[in-house]
């Protein structure tokens, strides 16, 4: 009996065939986890990119910052090409690309590039940094709980990237999850 369970487990949980160069067959890889309906006009490639910091309606100041609480500027980061990446622990098609994530930016810092992931309506900074520690990830993570940065980037899915040059204009906005050859 449990031979039979097992031949049986594996044969409905192995795909039938794949979807390699087949016309109109939908692509299996992870696509964004879409949080709110797209903003009418969304950043634009060649405009200013938005500093990490918003205007709240009492005339505060709400700053992205990083884990440990220290501020995030996107004005001291001038001069290198940013990556921006907003993204969720729980978020599967997130996930997917942190492997990516880690391992392109620890090759190209040495070359200028900056990663900043910003991790979005989580439950606190220790939950994130838990997660950063069990995947070693070693670039710069912003804590945006409350979606201010997110939104002022016109994000309206999980995860989005934003392309930085080293003048702090948008040389590319990707709202799906990336794989190293995008």
């Amino acid at each position: 009996a449990v031979i039979v369970a097992g031949v049986v487990l594996v044969g409905i949980t192995t795909p039938l065939g794949n979807t390699a160069n087949v016309p109109g067959a939908v692509d299996p890889r992870p696509t964004a986890y879409i949080l709110s309906s797209p903003p009418p006009v969304g950043l634009q490639v060649g405009a200013t990119a938005p500093e990490f910091e918003v205007a709240d309606a009492d005339g505060s100041t709400y700053q992205l910052a990083d884990l440990n609480g220290a501020p995030i500027r996107l004005a001291d980061l001038r001069g290198k090409a940013v990556w921006v990446n907003f993204w969720t622990t729980w978020c599967p098609p997130c996930q997917s690309e942190v492997p990516i994530l880690r391992d392109l930016a620890a090759r190209y810092r040495n070359r200028g590039l900056e990663l900043v992931a910003i991790s979005v309506q989580e439950t606190s900074p220790a939950d994130v940094a838990a997660y950063a520690a069990r995947y070693t990830l070693g670039y710069t993570i912003g804590f945006d709980g409350s979606g201010k940065i997110f939104h002022a980037y016109k994000a309206f899915g999980l995860p989005t990237q934003v392309f930085i040059d080293e003048n702090g204009v948008i040389a590319s906005i990707v709202g799906a999850p990336l794989d190293e050859a995008g």
